[in-house]
């Protein structure tokens, strides 16, 4: 059984920073890609930023020089640090994780999500 806890979301003011932390357990073989997700309010899912095995990363238009993801593939972690935050990037953030359980099976999955509010 493989879990993914993210930890590190809460209130902070406009301009202000978090870093959010996804730590994956559990008995698998590797971790592939890793990602962060976001969905606020009333709209759909989607992409914050994605980091390889190999580290190279995606970020969406809304979040670049502002969010910097990194993972430590010794800990099984993922980090975001998200700086100069604004109200629209105010969302529930979950990690998600491409996990190889066996060398023959690969899953995707999901953290149960942690909450960011950017609000005076």
């Amino acid at each position: 059984q493989v879990q993914l806890v993210e930890s590190g979301g809460g209130l902070v003011q406009p301009g202000g920073a978090l870093r959010l932390s996804c730590a994956a357990s559990g008995s698998f073989c590797r971790i592939g890609d890793r990602g962060w997700y976001r969905r606020a309010l009333g709209k759909q899912r989607g992409l914050a930023e994605n980091i390889s095995s190999d580290g190279t990363t995606n970020y969406a238009d809304s979040v670049k020089g502002r969010f910097t993801i990194a993972r430590d593939n010794a800990q099984n972690m993922v980090y975001l640090q998200m700086n100069s935050l604004k109200p629209e990037d105010t969302a529930v953030y979950s990690c998600v994780a491409d996990v190889h359980p066996t060398r023959w099976e690969r899953h995707n999955y999901w953290g149960q999500g942690t909450q960011v509010t950017v609000s005076s």
